[in-house]
């Protein structure tokens, strides 16, 4: 759909489709939560619209539509936006020497469609670069196959909770397959004590700052655990910070 036809013809494509296919539900039900969240937020239709198809970020969504209901300065979204979204620096400098090899154009447009289940399931399954013409072909595949399924299931239900936000309740509690997925992603990534001392830290500080107006809790427990990671990794051999 989004890809070339020579992608989708690869078996890699499918596999990458299928793998994704398993978590689709979850991601769906999220996105339906936050297509109502913005839909109630006192935003204009169209705004609505536009913001579930374009922005492909749901936590950096969440994150803004309570600072835009609450009339919060431009920065302090922005900021609160950025700061959400910093670990996608992370994941484009990883896989950046997956996808070189292309022209630029092309990088762009596969940046747009890398979310966090996306690049965790793609890195699981190919930890290193293809060496050869056929390898990155594969690679190339199971990504597009597996951003398709991805796209489609949070984008689709997003916009299918902004047409259907005056019936469904928040009661039904849909939201919650998004902190599922979420956690999941969580234990994914913990692989090492220095990750596993960030979440913790985050969650600590994020918890003790709640108070914070406009949502400010999120950035100083993200300020924090970034501190606090720089600051041991100064101290720690390269062996520790990996244990």
């Amino acid at each position: 759909m989004f890809f070339s036809g020579q992608q989708r013809r690869n078996p890699a494509y499918r596999q990458g489709f299928m793998e994704m296919l398993t978590v689709a539900p979850g991601i769906a039900a999220w996105g339906l939560m936050t297509g109502v969240a913005m839909a109630t937020s006192g935003m204009q239709t169209p705004e609505v619209l536009a913001m579930a198809i374009l922005v492909f970020a749901g936590s950096s969504q969440l994150a803004a539509i309570p600072l835009l209901g609450a009339g919060a300065p431009l920065w302090v979204i922005l900021a609160t936006a950025f700061c959400v979204n910093l670990r996608f620096v992370v994941f484009s400098a990883h896989m950046r020497s997956y996808v070189m090899h292309l022209p630029r154009r092309q990088r762009l447009f596969i940046a747009y469609f890398v979310a966090d289940l996306t690049y965790v399931l793609f890195t699981k399954r190919y930890p290193v670069p293809g060496a050869t013409d056929a390898a990155r072909a594969e690679q190339m595949a199971y990504l597009a196959g597996n951003a398709t399924i991805n796209w489609l299931s949070w984008t689709g239900c997003s916009v299918l909770g902004v047409v259907l936000a005056n019936y469904i309740p928040p009661s039904w509690g849909l939201g919650f397959a998004g902190v599922l997925a979420l956690t999941g992603i969580l234990c994914s990534l913990a692989t090492s004590r220095m990750r596993v001392l960030s979440a913790a830290m985050g969650a600590v500080v994020a918890i003790m700052a709640y108070a914070l107006p406009l949502k400010l809790n999120i950035l100083v427990a993200i300020g924090v655990s970034v501190v606090l990671c720089l600051v041991l990794e100064s101290y720690l051999p390269p062996a520790e910070q990996k244990a």
